[in-house]
Order: C-alpha cells, then structure tokens, then sequence
C-alpha cells in the first residue's frame, strides 16, 4: 500500500497511487489511463492500474484493499459506477477515495448520493482530471 492515507505529502516526498478503474466501456477506460498519465501531478505517480469491466470483479478487487482510489463511470451498465460506489461507500471498512465519472454536470446530485469522495462530468477535461486524481491520492 503507498502512503496516499497520509494526510499530507512533505516537500518534496512523492506519493505513489494504485488505481481500480471500473467502466464497462474500454474506450471510458483508454480516456482516463491516457487523461491521468503516469504522473498526474509532480508529487503523484499511478504506480498501478486495474481495469474492470463488470461491477462483481470491482467489488471483489475493492474488497481486497489493494488500492489507494477508485474511479469508476457513473454510465456503465448495466450496473452504474454511482451504485457500486454507494455499496462499496457502505460495506467496506476505510473505503478509499472514489471519484465518479458521470454522464452531465446536472447529475452531481446522484454523486452525491452515492457518497463520492469527487465527481467529474463528461466530456473529461484532462486537466481537472488530473487535478482529481492528485487531489484524491494526496489525502
């Protein structure tokens, strides 16, 4: 695990992030891997990457406690990514950060619903994706 549950990175130190990204739809998951880069800030670098394509795998592999922070799309089907971030927000103990891709700006109120730790609607604008990203990683 990196230390990205540190409540902040000293000057200098790097903070390095494992990511769970859940979309059923690879071209959701290209944008963001290609969006957030290996380094999404000077002091954060995506050591790892796990794809999911299917809410039950993103379940599973969240369980497992390998991961810094999720990313999962709002508009995946046929189990949205709001939905798993809400059970995943309610069943696991210390569920890392998760930030929810969704369909328009007017949906931020299901993100919120879902207990989303950030939101981001589509179209992704790279750079605050990548603002996301290191905010999440830096908490």
């Amino acid at each position: 695990m990196s230390s990205a549950a540190a409540p902040s990175t000293p000057t200098g130190a790097t903070t390095s992030v494992s990511i769970l990204l859940y979309s059923n739809d690879r071209s959701v998951r290209d944008a963001v891997r290609v969006g957030v880069g290996e380094r999404p800030a000077d002091d954060v670098v995506v050591e790892r990457w796990m794809e999911c394509a299917t809410p039950e795998v993103t379940l599973l592999e969240a369980a497992s406690g390998d991961y810094d922070l999720l990313v999962l799309d709002g508009e995946s089907q046929p189990y949205g990514g709001m939905g798993v971030c809400r059970q995943l927000k309610n069943e696991l103990f210390d569920c890392p950060p998760v930030l929810v891709l969704t369909g328009r700006p007017g949906d931020g109120w299901l993100a919120a619903w879902s207990q989303a730790d950030a939101v981001l609607a589509r179209p992704l604008d790279e750079a605050r994706l990548t603002a996301a990203i290191a905010d999440l990683a830096r908490r």
